[in-house]
């Protein structure tokens, strides 16, 4: 698939297939979980980004990489992005991707969570959940043998994250330093972009209007993290604060799955939170603008940003396929596979 990005990503000094990052985070990710950013180290969110890059461009490399590998989704929400990424990047690396159905029977309840990871680890490689409780996904990984994936929690998205800082890595060359600004609601993504950044050394702002900020827990981790990667963690509840002279705008809904509940409410809220052209105007000149998707057009953005030159949002969601296979790569041993690698 040809890369619409704005500037290609930055040529390697050494030769991917040759970078002793990517092949210390295969040694060090296979058989892991991927339950939070938290999990992964800088060095191997920079191996699955770099990885990420090195599959979008050569997808051939990789057709027999994970042959005969069996991996299982099993969904509590609904899906368009994380799904199709994951079963065609799955499906075109020799694997089978297998899709369970659990909008209307979740996770636990028609059995317990240990009884299900038992199961599931005699018959597949790899589990991908995506729950509305973020207990569902550490209860598999602490019961199942093999790999499990967050595809998203009520607390974080990081598969998400990974594909929109690889976005932001080709447009930019790099994200060390880069003033990085989230307006919306201190939800599940905004927590994983903050963990991810963090751990990439950007300047991280996130404004929410008061009562809405991230969870203090993770701000804390990612605090620690930005320090010893040279970067920042800021709070805010200024939006127009927040954005000045931002290089990258990022919102998302301001009403997550499961909170449906709280649209009235939310509303009024989150108005002034609205990311629109006189937003955007006070953000750099190259500023870039970025949402998680789907959108509710003309609610937390409008049309007149999301469709502009401005908008890498369609780079994010081709990023997905390419950083989740590359994350299933190093979780997998898939490198073993691949002639370049051996």
């Amino acid at each position: 698939m040809a890369s619409r990005t704005a500037v290609e990503h930055p040529t390697a000094t050494v030769p991917v297939h040759k970078d002793p990052d990517i092949l210390a985070a295969a040694a060090r990710m296979a058989g892991e979980d991927l339950c939070s950013i938290a999990d992964l180290s800088s060095s191997e969110v920079r191996a699955i980004l770099k990885l990420g890059r090195e599959v979008k461009h050569n997808p051939r490399e990789y057709r027999h990489a994970l042959d005969a590998k069996q991996m299982v989704l099993m969904f509590e929400k609904a899906s368009l992005r994380t799904r199709l990424a994951f079963e065609t990047g799955f499906n075109t690396m020799g694997g089978n991707a297998i899709f369970v159905d659990q909008t209307n029977s979740p996770l636990g309840e028609r059995e317990t969570i240990a009884d299900v990871a038992r199961n599931l680890e005699r018959w597949v490689d790899v589990i991908v959940l995506r729950t509305y409780a973020h207990d569902t996904i550490t209860d598999m990984a602490a019961n199942a043998r093999v790999p499990v994936i967050n595809a998203l929690s009520d607390f974080e998205h990081p598969c998400q994250a990974l594909a929109d800082f690889m976005a932001l890595e080709e447009h930019f060359g790099k994200v060390a330093g880069l003033n990085f600004t989230f307006v919306g609601d201190g939800n599940n993504v905004c927590h994983s972009l903050m963990l991810t950044g963090a751990q990439l050394g950007a300047n991280v702002t996130v404004a929410t209007p008061r009562g809405y900020s991230p969870d203090i827990e993770i701000v804390t981790i990612a605090r620690e993290m930005a320090e010893r990667n040279g970067g920042e963690i800021r709070l805010l509840q200024d939006p127009h604060a927040a954005v000045e002279s931002a290089d990258a705008v990022y919102t998302d809904v301001c009403v997550s799955m499961g909170f449906e509940h709280e649209s009235t409410k939310r509303a009024p809220i989150f108005r002034p939170f609205q990311v629109n052209e006189a937003l955007m105007a006070k953000a750099a000149p190259h500023a870039v603008f970025m949402h998680c998707l789907p959108a509710r057009r003309n609610e937390e953005v409008t049309d007149a940003v999301i469709d502009s030159p401005q908008s890498i949002v369609f780079d994010q969601a081709e990023n997905r396929m390419h950083a989740q296979k590359a994350l299933l790569l190093l979780l997998l041993g898939g490198l073993a596979n691949v002639t370049s690698f051996q």
